[in-house]
């Protein structure tokens, strides 16, 4: 079957330059694993702060589960992930010394089942790069177009 990709985080990737990437397992409830399988999931406001020794996921949007009872969980609570500790102290280090942020950049289930969460390690991108990056992607796309064409024939 393979791995599922149940949300993307688009946004992360334009904000931040992603230098490092890695898997991180998230802890869910009964009606979030539930809402996760059914697509119902936004990273974009998302991010992880460690704390006491341990990884946390902020700010994620999972919908409440809509066959749900009284007890269906709350959509942007704070979610613990499951990191090793030498993970977790290595993030701390490098987040604190380096100034750098970690993101969710794609929710996935895995092919035994289980909700996995990629993180990237990344540095915030200031206004002139976000800039320099949109002008090369259309100067890209513009080559791309000219190639088209050229193949075409016209």
């Amino acid at each position: 079957m393979g791995e599922q990709t149940i949300a993307l985080n688009r946004k992360a990737r334009h904000d931040y330059l992603i230098e490092e990437t890695l898997e991180a397992g998230i802890v869910l409830t009964g009606t979030e694993i539930k809402s996760v399988r059914a697509h119902k999931v936004n990273l974009t406001d998302g991010y992880v702060r460690i704390e006491r020794g341990e990884a946390w996921l902020v700010g994620a949007h999972i919908a409440p589960f809509e066959a749900g009872n009284r007890w269906n969980h709350e959509s942007k609570r704070t979610r613990k992930l499951l990191l090793h500790r030498s993970q977790i102290v290595t993030l701390g280090v490098r987040v604190k010394s380096k100034g750098l942020t970690i993101v969710p950049l794609r929710l996935y289930i895995d092919d035994r089942g289980h909700a996995k969460l990629e993180l990237g390690i990344g540095r915030g991108k200031k206004q002139y790069d976000r800039r320099r990056d949109i002008a090369a992607r259309d100067s890209r796309r513009e080559v791309e177009r000219e190639l088209a064409d050229t193949s075409r024939g016209r």
